[in-house]
């Protein structure tokens, strides 16, 4: 079975749904995804807010440390 490829605006969406408000299960389970995979989107989305005031956002350091952090995972 393929794996789907979410777009990140769509993530952000969910995230925020689940965040003002909707019940998790009802959000999982209308957008056919796991409370698990909810959770760590809503986790990498909380963890990178501070990104959104910066000027000049190194797009390079920012793929970096995601991917180390995807590692040490």
């Amino acid at each position: 079975m393929k794996r789907r490829e979410w777009e990140p605006k769509k993530k952000a969406m969910i995230v925020l749904q689940g965040l003002r408000g909707k019940a998790i299960a009802d959000l999982c389970s209308e957008h056919q995804i796991s409370q698990a995979q909810y959770y760590q989107w809503r986790d990498h989305f909380l963890a990178n807010t501070d990104r959104i005031f910066d000027k000049h956002p190194d797009k390079k350091q920012f793929r970096l440390q995601e991917e180390n952090a995807r590692l040490k995972h």
